[in-house]
């Protein structure tokens, strides 16, 4: 399993892509020309901005399912040249294998990864357990709610022991209620497995209940407006007035 620091470095990305009009013309739409930051082994940052602000362009470059027009990604001093092992990725959609039981989704990633069989199994319930699943590690997602699928999602992810993990708008699909719930079990996990995560959220208040840091990306051409450090104490309360100031400062950053 990997032994990474897991640090994450954006250095100086550009994406663009050309677009076709009328008569054969051509004209090329800058999404971002120059992004950087970094990401310390063990840190959770978020990445908030406007709608079309290219937070998803950015986790898809350091995902390796997309390649920069300029610059680079590196995790613990590696170029990211495509997809790899040593990130994981959870999506907003589920994605979990509808014919493979809980624990057989979880335990996807390792098999790939060439886990022995009895190494394999502790695992599994270790990562089954750390989701709050261990009474339903035997259905199938079709059996699942979508909070439940999404903690398949996180487990798989997590079993794969990720030096760095991307997430894009994982609960962006859930109720308010079951969001808040998978917030606190997200939380929770990171807590006890201290994976350096790059999370994208267009929801302020969750980027302040989760984060070490919050990343603001300005609309296009969109550059980082502000890096702002979350020094609340966890768990953290969500109706208090030192969270309620930060979500004012990054409301404001959003809306320059």
């Amino acid at each position: 399993m990997s032994e990474s620091v897991g640090e994450l470095r954006v250095d100086g990305i550009a994406k663009q892509y050309a677009l076709k009009g009328g008569w054969g013309a051509e004209a090329c739409l800058d999404v971002f020309s120059d992004i950087s930051f970094t990401l310390s082994g063990g840190e959770f940052v978020s990445l908030i901005g406007p709608s079309g602000c290219g937070k998803t362009t950015v986790l898809n470059l350091a995902a390796g399912l997309d390649r920069p027009s300029a610059g680079a990604i590196y995790v613990d001093g590696r170029k990211v040249v495509g997809p790899g092992l040593d990130r994981g990725v959870v999506f907003q959609e589920f994605a979990l294998f509808p014919w493979l039981t809980v624990a057989e989704n979880i335990a996807f990633g390792l098999k790939s990864q060439g886990v022995p069989k009895a190494e394999r199994r502790q695992l599994v319930a270790k990562y089954v357990e750390l989701v709050g699943l261990s009474n339903f590690s035997h259905y199938y997602p079709n059996r699942l709610s979508g909070g439940m699928r999404q903690r398949v999602g996180l487990g798989r992810a997590f079993a794969i022991d990720p030096a760095v993990l991307l997430m894009d708008e994982p609960f962006g699909a859930l109720d308010t209620q079951n969001r808040e719930a998978m917030q606190n079990a997200l939380g929770e996990i990171w807590l006890r497995a201290r994976k350096t995560v790059l999370f994208v959220t267009h929801d302020i208040r969750e980027a302040i209940y989760l984060s070490d840091r919050v990343l603001v990306i300005s609309g296009r051409p969109s550059r980082i407006v502000l890096d702002l450090p979350i020094a609340l104490p966890r768990p953290r309360i969500r109706r208090t007035r030192e969270f309620q100031e930060l979500e004012l400062q990054l409301e404001q950053a959003i809306g320059q």
